[in-house]
């Protein structure tokens, strides 16, 4: 069987009540930012005449972002199944757009936004939501950069600094989606927990989950070969971006090899430096998608 792992967020409102709200499944969480006391201004309509309209919460806000395998989903197959969630839980949808009707790069520049690498939003391709129930706020924001899916959520407690009861995060067994589901969906998937120091090869201590579902797949399938591919951005020369890109797939490569077990004749690695972008590089953002080592399905 293969071993598929499927994040369910539970979100505990009052010492009566418990709401749980079940990400995609592969879902990674990203990123966890929260102020004991902060403010966050709540968009409640789309930018228009020149300014976005807001209303500020002050209070306990938790700034928390999800790195999904979207395959071929769109920004409201991820947002549909969330949405549905939260209005069963109590929440009323106060404002909720597309990009175009939330106002394009007006929009995705005036309300608050975790930073890269740790969300990403594609100007024309992203969907916003917020809601509230009784003094409780929240809003959510999607995104895609295929393969890959963000999902950003804001909540705010008002009128106390004390902390709300824990946010609980559970891993489960599910028997579809995940990162090898999209392997082999796909033919490919992008290592995206993977960790390097800045324009070195060297990879950083881990431990990884992604390596540990890659060799866990391949143990459940024997027949089946990986290449491991390393990507760059377009900061300098071509033979120096394939030699980095090459070092860090062979540096992934072995610790598969010395860490878990996988066999040497499994995995190849190879390094194409920047000649397979995901995005453009003209933006910071881009590049730090660019940079990466992608899994490649080979079957014997």
């Amino acid at each position: 069987m293969i071993r598929i792992a499927s994040l369910i967020l539970i979100l505990l409102a009052g010492p009566l009540a418990a709401q749980d709200l079940t990400l995609p499944a592969g879902a990674r969480q990203i990123s966890d930012r929260t102020s004991p006391l902060d403010s966050y201004d709540l968009p409640t309509g789309p930018f228009a005449d020149g300014s976005l309209p807001v209303r500020q919460i002050e209070g306990r806000v938790e700034r928390l972002t999800w790195r999904v395998q979207s395959g071929s989903s769109t920004t409201l197959q991820l947002l549909a199944p969330l949405r549905e969630q939260i209005v069963a839980q109590g929440y009323e949808v106060l404002f909720e757009c597309e990009a175009r009707s939330c106002g394009g790069f007006d929009f995705r520049f005036g309300t608050e936004v975790v930073p890269t690498p740790d969300m990403y939003v594609a100007i024309q391709d992203y969907r916003f939501l917020s809601a509230t129930r009784g003094d409780d706020v929240l809003s959510l924001l999607v995104s895609r950069n295929p393969p890959s899916g963000y999902i950003q959520m804001i909540r705010v407690t008002p009128g106390s600094a004390e902390a709300p009861p824990p946010l609980v995060i559970e891993e489960t067994v599910n028997q579809a989606g995940g990162l090898t589901s999209a392997l082999e969906q796909n033919g490919h998937v992008i290592l995206d927990d993977l960790h390097f120091r800045t324009g070195e090869i060297t990879l950083g201590d881990g431990p990884f989950a992604s390596l540990t579902e890659i060799a866990d797949y391949l143990t459940a399938n024997p027949g089946t070969r990986l290449a491991l591919v390393g990507h760059t951005d377009d900061t300098g020369a071509l033979d120096a971006n394939i030699s980095v890109s090459t070092g860090r797939a062979q540096a992934v490569r072995a610790r598969l090899i010395e860490a878990h077990g996988v066999a040497a004749d499994r995995l190849e690695a190879r390094g194409i430096g920047y000649l397979a972008p995901l995005t453009s590089n003209a933006s910071p953002e881009g590049r730090e998608l660019n940079r990466r080592v992608e899994a490649v399905l080979l079957v014997n």
